[in-house]
């Protein structure tokens, strides 16, 4: 008789472990967006668009989400032999959630719109809140490039997007805040993509005005 009842309790625990085990991997399955836990340690330099969206798809598989076709949200300013591209052209039409499930945005209209991207909902690959204004460190400046729009930053790529996303060391790059918090209660201080430019291209620059080299990293299909 205590042999049956401990074969049942073994069962028993066995479904519950093998339910959570589900639990999380949908939560994996249909996670279309994060913040990535870490930067590259070469500041802004991922190499380029092609850099940034492998960076992206990396941590993806490493939670189990490389099915999906990740893109940096990360726009590219007009220089010789390089074309402008906006970021809001790479990441597909949306919906965007995060891995608890919370929807970010349903299309591109309300990302660039009225969105639920917040401090609460903005988390990286884990399912971790990112660090904000107030915490130690501060890591609220993600890197994007961008216009509140989505599109290229005009002007010259080494002030706007650190050189298309190949400088790590002078140079700037037009961060947003996903914490939705500044200096000040206005827009930009507000803006999740467009706040301000950052005080250099290097992971030194980047902490020395509240960030750490993260982006933004949504699912194309």
């Amino acid at each position: 008789m205590k042999n049956l009842r401990l074969v049942t309790v073994i069962a028993l625990l066995a479904v519950a472990l093998g339910s959570c085990g589900t639990v999380e991997r949908y939560e994996q399955f249909t996670m279309t967006f994060f913040i990535t836990s870490t930067g590259t340690g070469k500041g802004a330099d991922f190499g380029g668009l092609e850099g940034a969206d492998q960076h992206c798809q990396a941590l993806a598989s490493k939670v189990g989400a490389g099915h999906r076709v990740w893109r940096a949200y990360l726009s590219n300013s007009l220089s010789p032999g390089s074309p402008t591209v906006h970021a809001r052209d790479r990441i597909g039409n949306g919906p965007w959630q995060n891995l608890k499930g919370e929807v970010i945005a349903n299309n591109l209209a309300e990302l660039h719109g009225k969105n639920n991207l917040n401090r609460q909902t903005a988390l990286n690959e884990k399912g971790q809140m990112v660090n904000g204004r107030g915490d130690q460190p501060n890591e609220h400046d993600i890197l994007t490039g961008s216009r509140p729009d989505g599109t290229a930053m005009p002007g010259d790529p080494a002030k706007t997007t650190c050189g298309n996303w190949t400088l790590s060391g002078a140079g700037s790059a037009i961060v947003g805040h996903h914490d939705r918090m500044g200096l000040r209660d206005d827009e930009p201080s507000r803006s999740w993509n467009s706040s301000h430019p950052s005080r250099g291209c290097s992971l030194e620059n980047l902490r020395a005005s509240g960030g750490a080299g993260l982006i933004y990293c949504f699912a194309a299909n």
